[in-house]
């Protein structure tokens, strides 16, 4: 045999495995699509994620004005389905004239970052510290989940306060406080399963083939618990946004010149009876997310997790 051909030989060696990985994730992937496609609810709450997000990222080409955009002569205008409305502002104007339909175009951008920042930065830690002291017990372990039995003796909401109180509203520092108490729910989940899993067969297997610690977590048992930490990771982005909302309408959260659907919210409240639209728009659009995404989780619970196909 020449040199070419082992060459050739080595380079299938070493690129197959790759390309069966890709097209696994591509078989996983188009199944998991053609059940969701068999998951009414599931399927409704992803396109309307779908939507939500579209908008988010075009909001400069698709809202109709600067959501900052000040006009006191055209203050408090309602709908234009309402008397006295107009097709110029098609969901009305705040107590400063600004146009309600831009602001909660770009409010949505403001919800869907954190909510997606915040579940991420909360994972990457959770599922970290759970792998590691769901593994290898020990003082880790013992360290880690005290810890984490002090953070969840606090309501998630009254701990975020704490934590905006002390530093003040951003779009960093409310990343940093959801993120600093979030992380704990799956720390837990990861953990529990990390515990049961080391202890099956096909771990017991990849040690005796010489295959790391690390290895045997990140390789072996990950995949196998990907599943699990996708579906709380989806329901928790709504939760998140959910928790957003309610600091930056308590004036702890997002900056008041940046629009935001919790802050519209608090400032139409002294106006409901007048301008009902100020404060109930924003609030629609919130729940209408929150339920999509809360929806779009729990179908994939019932189709990620087997242990629900049992029952």
């Amino acid at each position: 045999m020449t040199d070419s051909s082992l060459g050739t030989a080595n380079e299938h060696q070493i690129v197959n495995p790759y390309l069966l990985e890709l097209r696994l994730l591509t078989r996983n992937a188009l199944h998991l699509w053609g059940q969701l496609r068999r998951h009414p609810t599931a399927l409704l709450g992803l396109i309307v994620i779908i939507l939500y997000v579209v908008s988010a990222i075009a909001a400069p080409f698709i809202a109709p004005y600067d959501p900052t955009e000040q006009n006191l002569m055209a203050r408090n205008k309602p709908p234009f389905w309402a008397e006295g409305g107009s097709l110029d502002h098609i969901l009305g104007t705040d107590q400063l004239g600004r146009d309600l339909l831009s602001r909660i175009i770009y409010g949505g951008r403001v919800s869907i970052l954190v909510g997606l920042l915040a579940t991420g930065f909360s994972v990457l830690v959770g599922a970290l510290l759970g792998s590691l002291a769901g593994y290898f017990r020990g003082r880790l372990d013992d360290i880690v989940s005290r810890f984490a039995d002090l953070l969840m003796a606090f309501p998630f909401l009254i701990f975020a306060i704490g934590v905006m109180s002390m530093l003040g509203p951003g779009f960093s520092n409310l990343i940093f406080a959801l993120s600093f108490k979030g992380w704990v729910e799956f720390f837990r989940l990861v953990r529990g399963e990390m515990l049961v899993e080391k202890t099956k067969e096909y771990v017991e297997a990849a040690r005796a083939v010489g295959r790391s610690d690390l290895a045997i977590i990140f390789s072996e048992i990950a995949p196998n618990i990907f599943h699990t930490v996708l579906v709380l990771a989806t329901l928790r982005v709504g939760h998140m946004i959910v928790l957003e909302a309610s600091l930056s309408f308590l004036g702890l959260g997002i900056p008041p010149e940046i629009p935001a659907w919790g802050s519209m919210v608090a400032g139409g409240r002294v106006q409901l009876l007048v301008a009902y639209w100020i404060s109930t728009f924003p609030g629609l659009a919130l729940a209408l997310l929150v339920l999509s995404i809360n929806l779009l989780g729990e179908g994939l619970r019932d189709i990620l997790d087997p242990r629900l196909k049992l029952q």
